[in-house]
């Protein structure tokens, strides 16, 4: 037996992996990703600071219709991506990385500018629907460069990739609070699309990836399925709700924040910009700190950092109830930024270390359609929180939620170990 396998897997013993062939790559791929992500972001999460007033306009009438119809349109293209990111990453490992990326992009830039030409409520969620489905240039570009950077420098280039995000996070809706009142609502989707097609032109000209459908996408008997044993699959289970959950921490309060700032006593002629200023302080405080956790992780190791990370950030949600000013609200969030960085680096690295190589973009697919079902769950929570218990109380409840999840990890980090 052994005599006639020595031959068969000879072949491929000798050929270096996708991640040794793009070693090359992955740093120039990863600058192209940074950009391409902040694009993309600041285009989805620009309309925040006015979604609530573009629901009003599409005919929303009643405040607590207008919080639900919110929640729902902005849920609606992360509840897309949450479906079809491992079907987008079975794909990556099948065809490559790349053609991932510019898919995602072109699709993007189509969808935002269509947003700019919805009639009424339902078109803008099928719209938005229709950007998380075509979508997800953030997920590819954590699938690329979680399978192409070195295992040594995973968690660093993670974490200084999704600073890309973050500034998306950042400077998206701090434009979308001013850039309707020079081109109008409408008017801001169709400068996104124009955004994002630029990210798709650096994609398909600047992206390089030396990518062999026969050998990467190669399911090898000795390597089929993950590394880690049967009984350490509670331990990937802990890993993609924590990812879930940061995303729901984050995303509980934001989509009704316009209405939260109106409760502090904010004119509304105001609360568009002021929500904008607020949510670009979670996005500012996390690129503060998500290079610096990235590094972190691999040094002192990524459990520590997600377990310590989700204690603070849950001590920080606490007094977000409290606040009597905006700006108190906005050092808070920004405080919660600081601590959340360090999460989806770690949680990323530890996802990638748990399969073999040709399994790697359909885990990561996994990890991001987690991702993005805390994008849902945490606008449609905290809509219904803040309908029936008072918008507070969203905080307490998603404090509650991060405590138990850092018990899970403390769990799951000692059955690693084992």
């Amino acid at each position: 037996m052994q005599a006639h396998a020595s031959p068969l897997a000879s072949p491929l013993a000798v050929k270096p992996g996708y991640a040794d062939r793009n070693r090359e790559y992955w740093r120039r791929n990863l600058a192209v990703c940074i950009f391409g992500s902040f694009t993309t972001l600041v285009s989805l999460s620009m309309l925040l600071p006015f979604l609530p007033l573009y629901v009003a306009q599409l005919g929303g009438k009643e405040p607590t219709r207008i919080v639900q119809w919110s929640a729902i349109a902005f849920g609606a293209t992360f509840f897309g991506t949450a479906i079809t990111a491992p079907l987008w990453g079975r794909l990556a490992d099948r065809y490559g990385r790349k053609p991932m990326l510019v898919r995602a992009a072109l699709g993007m830039a189509l969808v935002m500018s269509m947003l700019g030409l919805a009639e009424n409520v339902t078109q803008l969620v099928l719209l938005r629907l229709a950007a998380g489905l075509i979508g997800g240039y953030a997920s590819a570009s954590i699938v690329m460069i979680g399978t192409q950077a070195p295992s040594e420098r995973a968690g660093w280039a993670l974490g200084v990739l999704s600073t890309g995000a973050l500034a998306g996070n950042l400077a998206g809706p701090l434009i979308g609070g001013f850039l309707p009142d020079l081109v109008g609502i409408r008017g801001t989707f169709f400068v996104g699309g124009a955004m994002i097609l630029i990210a798709a032109v650096a994609t398909v000209f600047l992206i390089r990836e030396d990518f062999d459908r026969e050998m990467d996408a190669k399911r090898r008997p000795d390597t089929d399925g993950p590394r880690a044993s049967a009984g350490q699959g509670g331990v990937l289970a802990v890993l993609l709700l924590s990812a879930m959950m940061v995303l729901l921490a984050n995303m509980s309060i934001e989509p009704i924040i316009t209405i939260y700032i109106g409760d502090l006593g904010v004119p509304e002629h105001s609360q568009a910009r002021i929500a904008g200023l607020v949510m670009a302080a979670s996005a500012l405080g996390s690129m503060l700190t998500a290079p610096r956790l990235g590094a972190l992780a691999d040094r002192i190791g990524s459990w520590n950092v997600i377990i310590g990370c989700l204690a603070a950030t849950a001590l920080v949600m606490i007094p977000q109830a409290w606040v009597r000013e905006w700006w108190q609200l906005a050092v808070l969030r920004g405080i919660m930024g600081m601590t959340l960085a360090g999460l989806l680096p770690a949680i990323a690295k530890l996802v990638r270390q748990a399969v073999d190589e040709h399994r790697s973009g359909r885990t990561l697919g996994y990890l991001q359609s987690a991702q993005f079902s805390g994008q849902v769950l945490g606008p449609l929570l905290g809509s219904q929180i803040a309908t029936y218990a008072g918008l507070r109380q969203v905080f307490w409840v998603t404090a509650l939620l991060l405590l138990g999840c850092a018990a899970m990890n403390r769990w799951a980090a000692r059955r690693a170990r084992t």
